[in-house]
């Protein structure tokens, strides 16, 4: 992952109206309706993949 990234404090995501429905259920199911808190999951699990993923690509 580039560092230059880390140091960042805001960015701005644009999200079509499927994947809005999908974090909502989601946030429904898993975290009492916490919309916040279901994209931090989602993004966390996005990074653990592309990690791993990058981690394939380089053995």
């Amino acid at each position: 992952m580039d560092e230059a990234f880390l140091d960042l404090e805001s960015i701005e995501v644009e999200l079509d109206e499927e994947l809005l429905d999908a974090i909502d259920d989601k946030a429904f199911a898993d975290h009492r309706d916490n919309r916040d808190a279901a994209i931090r999951d989602l993004l966390d699990e996005w990074l653990k993949q592309r990690a791993t993923g990058d981690a394939d690509e380089n053995d």
